[in-house]
């Protein structure tokens, strides 16, 4: 198998998830890394590991919140979409409750109302 990654140029599998709170409002971070700014938690799937529990490691590492998935949303696939490496996103739905906590690579993490969001 040596030299398969040289020969094909594959997507990087990631996972973001929309996170609503029981209550009202959405949970975003401020991402300590580049790209800076407000985003959706998220972060890349790791090797052995299905898109369902990715979506949740990276919501607790990132929000320290239990998420219950509710409804896949959509695959985001736009080579530009991420400046780093060209990534393949599965975007979930989710619900949660308790107080979010910035953690892992989140600088911050606020809870938005869907019409005031960065």
């Amino acid at each position: 198998m040596a030299g398969k990654k040289d020969k094909y140029k594959n997507p990087s599998p990631t996972v973001d998830i929309i996170i609503e709170l029981e209550g009202g409002g959405v949970v975003l971070i401020e991402r300590k890394n580049p790209p800076h700014g407000w985003a959706i938690p998220g972060g890349f799937v790791d090797e052995g590991e299905c898109v369902e529990n990715a979506a949740r490691r990276e919501a607790m590492e990132e929000t320290c919140l239990e998420v219950e998935l509710e409804e896949l949303l959509y695959v985001y696939s736009n080579p530009a979409r991420d400046p780093r490496v060209h990534t393949m996103s599965t975007v979930f739905v989710a619900t949660s409750k308790g107080t979010p906590i910035a953690s892992d690579d989140a600088k911050d993490v606020g809870v938005f109302a869907i019409d005031d969001l960065p």
